[in-house]
């Protein structure tokens, strides 16, 4: 940044500005954490994992924002930092569809709730406490 003398500077109590920008640049290289320890990117659904040198290996955050995939064994994403899904409908409102993003972990109860637990009281009677 010297050479076209350009002032280096730092920001380290705003790190979300500096991930929104990032997100905003690579919004379509976004995965979000699935079961198994496994990431699904947003758009293709497409299995990928951590790149096992990263420093976000032992975090696993829900959202993620990668540079680059590599293919070795398996195929990781390498240059990683987190994001929030929320911050996907304000960065790329055009890509992305709300429900996509919704990080609700809320899901509905079936209609047919505590059927279960008729079943095994109509055979086995009341449950001891």
């Amino acid at each position: 940044m010297e050479r076209v003398e350009i002032p280096l500077t730092s920001n380290v109590g705003d790190s979300e500005a500096i991930r929104k920008c990032i997100t905003a640049g690579y919004f379509y290289h976004i995965a979000k954490f699935s079961k198994g320890g496994m990431y699904k990117t947003a758009k293709k659904s497409q299995t990928v994992l951590m790149h096992p040198q990263s420093c976000l290996v032992e975090d696993l955050p829900r959202w993620v924002v990668y540079h680059e995939l590599v293919m070795t064994t398996k195929e990781y994403m390498r240059t990683v930092t987190t994001v929030e899904g929320k911050w996907l409908m304000e960065v790329a409102p055009h890509y992305y569809k709300d429900s996509e993003v919704n990080d609700s972990n809320t899901k509905k109860m079936p209609k047919n709730k505590g059927k279960a637990m008729a079943e095994l009281t109509k055979d086995y009677g009341e449950p001891s406490r």
